[in-house]
């Protein structure tokens, strides 16, 4: 096999042009004049749907690629050197989640406003992330087929209970964690049913794993994204409405209504299935790059686009005020200067990071120093207090 195929630089591909659809997308939707956004004129809603499709592609690459890593090394179980990893990228990731939504001019009057707890696709990703591993551990001493199976269940019962568990109160818990659950508070992603979609792109990950030797794999896989794709997105609801009518389960007539779960997986299938198709041209050094810095690249955008830190980004003064003539060209700005600031943070991160230990180092050295010498004034103090009231002699 070529050193194309056991790299799959596919993915890479389809990394980069989701993360440059969600750049476009969160700056057209953020800014576009609301008498602009009419369902009756095809560009728009063209735009809209395929606007649609960016969310389910992320997180079914993410598990794809965080799975294939996983499972391609030989040890298993927590000797498995990924699974550490694993863990670590998904706390990160949480915390990045978190810090993104950390106002510093509420920090400096001591408050944490009430965006900064709201759930979003960095926190999503990083507990899936930790799902999967939890998966994996689960049934790595188990036959070899637990592990998929278990993979696809996850993301079918997400889709189909659904509608069951959107509708939940979860008043119970705290905000913060109800956060993770519902969008009642303000949160643009919920761990339930997304998490399916990353379930999803593991359990094709271990398929492409098992038969990355074959040279029908490609053929095959397109063939079948294709079929399942189509068949996802033309006929799944109505198998939905047929089995509710067979069973009366009020459940399968609600996927009917509002089925654009099995949908977007179908839409994921079929651009899993171009992306596939078209390989060998998807090997630009710079595509690649981007698909490969695609956190870099959504922390720039979030900073630049909603105001991390400062809450001052374009969102904040030009909400949904611009027009299509200023927004779309507005719109590809916005990814080239994403794009350049996160690959030229990606060039020099390695002397960011080293720049940025030797100003921790010399703060914590500030700090030390300055406790020693407030420990010894203190410890002075004390001492002429203690003599000043007798309990000790000169």
């Amino acid at each position: 096999m070529n050193d194309h195929k056991k790299r799959l630089y596919f993915i890479d591909a389809i990394r980069a042009w989701a993360i440059l659809m969600m750049l476009q997308g969160h700056f057209i939707d953020g800014l576009l004049d609301n008498a602009f956004r009419d369902n009756s004129n095809l560009l728009f809603s063209t735009w809209k749907y395929f606007r649609g499709i960016t969310a389910p592609v992320f997180f079914t690459v993410s598990g794809f690629i965080f799975t294939y890593l996983l499972i391609k090394v030989p040890q298993v179980g927590w000797k498995n050197p990924r699974v550490k990893k694993g863990i670590k990228r998904g706390f990160e990731l949480l915390i990045i989640g978190y810090l993104l939504r950390l106002n510093l001019f509420g920090l400096l009057k001591g408050e944490i406003y009430s965006s900064f707890y709201l759930v979003d696709v960095l926190h999503c990703i990083g507990l899936s992330i930790l799902g999967i591993i939890l998966i994996y551990l689960s049934t790595v001493k188990t036959k070899k087929w637990l592990f998929p199976t278990a993979l696809l269940s996850v993301t079918i019962i997400l889709f189909i209970l659904e509608p069951a568990y959107k509708t939940l109160n979860f008043n119970v818990l705290p905000q913060w964690l109800a956060n993770y659950f519902t969008k009642t508070n303000g949160s643009v992603f919920t761990i339930f049913p997304w998490f399916g979609y990353t379930t999803f792109g593991s359990f094709m990950s271990v398929l492409f794993t098992k038969y990355k030797n074959s040279k029908f794999l490609y053929p095959t896989a397109i063939s079948l994204s294709v079929i399942v794709g189509l068949v996802l997105i033309l006929y799944s609801s109505n198998f939905f409405l047929n089995i509710s009518k067979i069973t009366g389960i009020q459940i399968f007539a609600d996927i009917f209504f509002n089925n654009y779960l099995f949908i977007r997986l179908g839409d994921v299938l079929i651009v899993f299935s171009i992306f596939m198709l078209f390989r060998q041209f998807l090997t630009h050094k710079t595509a690649l790059r981007l698909g490969q810095s695609t956190l870099s690249i959504y922390v720039v955008h979030f900073i630049i686009l909603y105001g991390s830190f400062t809450g001052l980004g374009l969102y904040g003064f030009f909400n949904h005020t611009l027009t299509p003539w200023v927004v779309i060209p507005g719109a590809i700005t916005f990814m080239i200067v994403c794009s350049y600031l996160a690959l030229r943070y990606e060039d020099k991160k390695a002397e960011i990071k080293e720049s940025l230990k030797k100003v921790f180092t010399i703060f914590r050295l500030q700090i030390e120093r300055f406790m020693v010498i407030f420990l010894g004034y203190t410890r002075s103090f004390i001492s002429k207090l203690v003599k000043l009231f007798g309990f000790i002699k000169s």
